[in-house]
């Protein structure tokens, strides 16, 4: 069996995309019932927490799904860059009645390692996924021997060439529309990132793998064109961000669903990594690339403090209401619903 003969027993080729801080197993096993693939975000994951949410997931569903972590290089803690996030972020904490000198630091989020590798061998996953490349080779090999189909993000051909090359099963072109972290890992150039219908073809004719379209895809029409374009699934992420299912806040739910929702950037501010969301004040007072932010993922700890405070008085000055471009698509439906729409779609 191949990655290919998997999306084959699906309904339809359409993978939910995993979204860390929005989403629990409730989602995962809604869209695989419904018959697509499912996917359980995992890199914000404890293994403790890991173990419980494939547990729920298992009584929930029997039928295949996706579990996603990220495996970026953990950086070397910067004195002088964090010294500069704090004067950067120092007005702030006095605008919301904290102390800048208590601002904490340190990375809020791990890499997939063999604490978790350890807890997904006894699951097994059909799918694990992966985002900013791939992990070390004894660690995809220990995913890879237990049988489960590798995939991992490209937002470029080379990108797309370089997972080929070292053991991906599949490719998901990440185009540039799409929301949450970018993807990329063999560059850290803006410029070199495209929309998903100019980078979905050129993948497709430079690899020999499965291309799963990701990026601004919330519709019919959407998958379609994908389809057109020589993709052999599609990703949808903003169109569940409002689902029943998922777990996104009422004031991400409520930015969404308003004009805001159409103005969207990439940022760094909340990880250190460019990350598409929609503009709030942090990002138009310090500005979404701002260089103060220390490497991801230790930007985050800085904004914690600053991010609660704000979401007790209802404001979501500094919370990451990751988007896509394509925000008119999450709506207020079941994940069941969203997926048969686009499963039918696919042709």
């Amino acid at each position: 069996m191949s990655f290919a003969d998997l999306l084959s027993d699906l309904a339809g080729p359409v993978i939910q995309a995993p979204m860390a801080g929005v989403q629990n197993h409730r989602l995962t096993a809604a869209v695989c019932e419904a018959g697509g693939l499912g996917s359980l975000a995992a890199a914000m994951l404890t293994p403790e927490s890991l173990q419980s949410e494939l547990q729920a997931l298992c009584s929930a569903t029997d039928r295949p799904y996706n579990v996603n972590f990220f495996c970026h290089t953990p950086p070397a803690a910067d004195p002088v860059q964090q010294a500069a996030w704090q004067q950067a972020l120092s007005p702030y904490y006095r605008n919301m009645g904290l102390d800048p000198d208590s601002m904490p630091s340190g990375a809020g989020r791990v890499p997939f390692g063999h604490d978790s590798a350890d807890v997904l061998e006894a699951f097994r996953p059909a799918v694990v996924s992966f985002h900013f490349g791939l992990p070390a080779p004894d660690l995809l090999a220990r995913v890879k021997g237990w049988g489960s189909w590798v995939l991992s993000s490209a937002t470029t051909v080379q990108e797309a060439m370089w997972l080929q090359a070292h053991g991906a099963d599949a490719v998901i072109a990440q185009g540039l529309e799409a929301g949450g972290h970018r993807g990329m890992f063999l560059t850290d150039d803006l410029s070199s990132q495209m929309g998903t219908f100019a980078l979905l073809p050129q993948i497709v004719q430079a690899v020999q793998l499965p291309v799963i379209a990701a990026g601004g895809i919330g519709s019919a029409q959407g998958v379609a064109a994908a389809q057109a374009l020589g993709a052999a699934g599609v990703q949808v992420g903003t169109a569940y961000l409002c689902s029943h299912e998922a777990t996104t806040s009422a004031l991400h739910r409520a930015a969404l669903q308003s004009p805001e929702g159409q103005h969207t950037a990439l940022t760094r501010l909340f990880s250190g990594r460019p990350a598409r969301g929609i503009v709030n004040r942090l990002m138009r007072e310090l500005g979404p690339l701002n260089p103060a932010a220390p490497a991801f993922p230790l930007a985050t700890a800085g904004i914690a403090p600053l991010r609660a405070a704000a979401e007790a008085q209802g404001l979501s000055d500094f919370t990451p209401l990751w988007s896509g471009q394509n925000a008119a698509s999450a709506r207020s439906l079941s994940a069941a619903d969203i997926t048969r729409e686009m499963v039918k779609a696919w042709r």
